[in-house]
């Protein structure tokens, strides 16, 4: 798949391509794109477009021909979190707890989706923007791309994007980031493990389709049980997670296509996977 053939260009992806007001959705050969377009508020999270990235994130889980979803944007603002005049105080405390609640169910279907979720990010990223971001399963980034959480300046503490951000970085350099506002680079929130991949502006739909191409090699099934098994033994002790994942090894191995798996390598020839 050749980066002319994956991205906007290819005939494939104009053939079921859906336009909305806030975003593009792009679907090719089990690759859903879900592009925020909205340049001229810097791609803000406005309620009208979390819900436009949820309808298109949560469509279609059964089908087994979708193998990942990407969420990526427009402009040089990737995303700059919430839009301010939805969470003012005028909008009153029913209207805000709407916008907040939005982008937590919003990333808990992220995590609940049962393909990966890949954050394809070329630019800034602030504030919500950083949480969407840091609940993709993987998030790659250009060079060029910084992040950061500056709401302390207007008088509002970032604690939404704080949630996921613990949970990903030494919580010196997190606070570091929430207590200052300063941004950081693209290399230092892989050092921090915000991001999965830096890679130069050219070589990000040439590594966008390297992941792809691996995913596809596997069995839908299997990736869909390990990624569900991943996040909730994040929850558990030590112990109890070792206990729970022993079970689900089991489980693993015998699925279909642990068993093509298996015969597959004994034999020496690719797996023909039944996705079951």
């Amino acid at each position: 798949m050749s980066r002319a053939a994956f991205h906007l260009t290819s005939n494939q992806f104009t053939k079921s391509k859906q336009y909305e007001q806030y975003t593009k959705l792009f679907e090719c050969d089990g690759v859903r794109e879900i592009s925020l377009r909205e340049p001229k508020t810097r791609n803000s999270l406005s309620l009208s477009m979390m819900e436009e990235i949820m309808q298109h994130l949560c469509a279609e889980w059964h089908n087994k021909n979708l193998r990942c979803i990407i969420i990526s944007s427009t402009g040089p603002v990737w995303s700059a979190g919430h839009d301010l005049k939805e969470i003012s105080p005028e909008c009153g405390v029913e209207q805000q707890t709407l916008v907040f609640e939005k982008l937590a169910k919003l990333v808990e279907n992220i995590r609940r989706a049962p393909v990966p979720v890949i954050a394809k990010v070329n630019g800034i990223v602030a504030a919500g923007g950083v949480q969407l971001v840091a609940s993709c399963d993987m998030v790659v980034c250009t060079e060029k791309s910084h992040f950061m959480t500056p709401s302390a300046n207007i008088g509002v503490f970032a604690s939404t994007p704080a949630v996921i951000m613990s949970r990903l970085m030494p919580h010196n350099k997190c606070l570091d980031m929430l207590l200052t506002g300063h941004p950081i680079t693209a290399q230092d929130a892989l050092k921090y493990g915000l991001v999965s991949r830096v890679v130069s502006e050219p070589d990000l739909d040439k590594e966008m389709e390297k992941i792809i191409i691996s995913i596809k090699s596997k069995s839908r099934a299997v990736l869909a049980l390990g990624k569900e098994f991943f996040y909730k033994q994040l929850e558990l002790p030590l112990e109890q997670a070792y206990r729970q994942a022993i079970k689900k090894m089991i489980e693993n191995l015998n699925l279909a296509d642990s068993h093509e798996g298996i015969r597959s390598f004994m034999e020496k020839r690719k797996p023909n996977w039944s996705h079951m």
